[in-house]
């Protein structure tokens, strides 16, 4: 018997790789406004937080420089960059286990929604998930516990005590922890132990199988 029923799974490292799409994007908004170029760990930080925050953290931009920030990142990123990804070994197998058995997939990503379902029908993984909720390309739902918020209004999931979220950051962890849901830590995407320990995951696993073991 599953001691989930309902799931949520974050996109970017935890589902698909998609670091060179987001890197490249990053890239493009920082040479078209003429800023320092990130070193690596600095565009690694791009990955999975609210677009707008990370360059807002990293570049000390106002809301105007933010807004020019994220339209080049967009300009790259609609073009090019939303399929330079890939799917992580064994996810497509996870997510066959875990509906096979009778749970209930969702997607909550801080990736705009739209974006989010070009990209699981691009890798053909729509018909796994029963929703599919992201951010608001205006921005005024970007961070992830109003995104996993949002998903569980949507999707009208009331049983939290049988509901878990899935992410590889502490941003899907504490936004778990605001929505009152246990949490699954992935160290197979682009956050760490310690990272994870700190945001209080519930569980922490280092492969994509794992999952349905702990599940």
């Amino acid at each position: 018997m599953v001691l989930y029923k309902s799931i949520l799974f974050d996109l970017d490292g935890t589902i698909t790789n998609s670091a060179e799409g987001i890197i490249q994007a990053v890239l493009f908004a920082v040479k078209q406004l003429g800023l320092k170029t990130p070193n690596e760990e600095q565009l690694y930080s791009f990955i999975g937080p609210p677009l707008a925050d990370s360059f807002e953290k990293l570049y000390g931009l106002n809301d105007q420089e933010v807004e020019k920030a994220v339209a080049y990142y967009r300009e790259y990123y609609q073009k090019k960059g939303i399929f330079e990804s890939h799917v992580y070994k064994g996810i497509p197998e996870v997510l066959a286990s875990l509906k096979e058995k009778g749970c209930q997939l969702y997607l909550a990503t801080s990736k705009p929604e739209i974006y989010a379902k070009q990209i699981l029908n691009h890798f053909n993984l729509t018909h796994y998930f029963k929703g599919i909720y992201g951010a608001s390309l205006d921005g005024k739902r970007s961070k992830k516990g109003d995104v996993i918020q949002y998903a569980l209004k949507e999707a009208n999931i009331l049983n939290l005590k049988e509901t878990i979220m899935i992410g590889d950051r502490s941003h899907d962890i504490l936004g778990a922890k605001e929505n009152d849901l246990a949490s699954i830590g992935v160290l197979y995407g682009f956050g760490n132990q310690s990272e994870l320990e700190i945001a209080g995951a519930s569980y922490i696993v280092s492969t994509p199988t794992e999952i349905i073991s702990l599940l």
